[in-house]
């Protein structure tokens, strides 16, 4: 950071049980579409290009979960994970005291089972600090509120100003941490520990996805929502390699016999080669040929699973996930089927996902052009990748 730099954190807060909403872990430990729930949170916050820090916090029985279930879905990113209290407020507070040491100007403390916040949301409590203390995300309450005994309506709210609170809410990092280390742990949140202290809250708008995961049905929406938010991406890859004299061909990393070899400046697996090229298309990052030149020697005999690696690591790196690979082999010869399974157990090694989303299959073409003369194989292949 420059001088003078105004720095942010954010303190997700992920150490309850949550009851009520059920199944067989902690609801921020579910899956939710291609992720746990709370891995869907801290993208949220690591991609945010005004968060500076961003510290986790667990139950200290929660820590083997959290860095074998959550921690693989974010890439390496760099967080510190503390452990919470036996209460909501005492695990703000470690949150903020794992900061303390080299403190933030400004800190958002969000809750963990909220999945869906928007990049939006955390701008505007960002840019509402620049005017004051403290600012959170609200949503005015529109419905008729009701009182009531039983199953009976027993009086009217007025609903004029009044809001629905969300998360983060976000402070000067200052006066949230003495703010704190006064307070009762009474308090439903960190806005009212604030206010206790004397701290003037802003609201901003807030969002209606960005809800909290409460109750088993909330899977369901806060699914949707993700899926309206996802970024997903196809690319294709087309190839072509002739026959050259020798004994085997490799295809998707799989030696088979054969009377010819493929010709070309690496081993000529021509389906890594296309699959390669479909996730640089899907990233619109060029292809094989731009990162691993042909006129580089290097590169002569490599194996070509180093590129389709280095492809995978690409996406990763851009926060994409690959869900599926279809790859069609167009030849007469050699027989493909035989090896299909083994084509696709390798290639979900190097694609880094199940073998049911890998697809081999092959054709030919009925003996016309020039694999139908058995002088080469050619390939296409369809990935796609998913970035929440």
């Amino acid at each position: 950071m420059g001088v003078g730099t105004v720095t942010t954190a954010a303190v997700i807060v992920a150490a309850g049980r949550g009851i009520r909403a059920g199944g067989p872990a902690p609801k921020q430990y579910q899956t939710l579409g291609t992720a746990p729930v709370l891995a869907h949170t801290l993208r949220a916050f690591l991609r945010h290009p005004a968060i500076d820090r961003v510290v986790v916090v667990v139950s200290g029985e929660d820590r083997p979960r959290f860095l074998a279930d959550v921690a693989p879905h974010l890439d390496g990113a760099d967080m510190c994970l503390t452990e919470g209290g036996d209460s909501r407020a005492a695990s703000v507070r470690a949150g903020l005291l794992a900061l303390a040491e080299d403190p933030p100007d400004r800190v958002l403390i969000h809750d963990g089972a909220r999945a869906c916040v928007s990049a939006a949301v955390i701008s505007r409590v960002i840019d509402a600090l620049t005017l004051g203390a403290a600012a959170a995300p609200a949503l005015s309450v529109t419905d008729t509120l009701w009182r009531g005994q039983g199953q009976t309506v027993t009086g009217i709210t007025d609903r004029d100003g009044l809001f629905r609170a969300q998360t983060p809410q976000g402070f000067r990092f200052a006066e949230i941490l003495a703010a704190h280390e006064t307070a009762d742990g009474t308090e439903t949140d960190d806005v009212e520990v604030a206010m206790k202290s004397g701290l003037a809250v802003q609201i901003v708008d807030g969002d209606e996805d960005n809800l909290k995961i409460t109750r088993p049905e909330d899977f369901h929406r806060a699914a949707r929502n993700l899926g309206a938010q996802m970024d997903i991406r196809t690319g294709n890859g087309f190839d072509v390699h002739a026959f050259a004299p020798g004994d085997h061909v490799t295809l998707c990393g799989i030696d088979i016999p054969h009377d010819k070899a493929l010709s070309g400046h690496s081993d000529a697996d021509v389906a890594l080669h296309v699959i390669t090229d479909a996730i640089y298309g899907a990233l619109a990052e060029g292809d094989i040929g731009q990162w691993f030149p042909p006129s580089d020697p290097q590169w002569k005999g490599a194996a070509s699973d180093i590129f389709l690696t280095h492809a995978v690591a690409l996406a990763a790196e851009r926060g994409f996930t690959i869900t599926h690979s279809d790859c069609t082999i167009i030849c007469e010869a050699p027989k493909i089927g035989p090896h299909a399974l083994a084509m696709r157990a390798k290639l979900a090694q190097i694609l880094g996902i199940e073998a049911s989303r890998v697809s081999v299959k092959a054709t030919t073409t009925e003996q016309l052009g020039f694999t139908g003369r058995k002088e080469g194989i050619a390939a296409m292949a369809t990935v796609t990748l998913v970035r929440v």
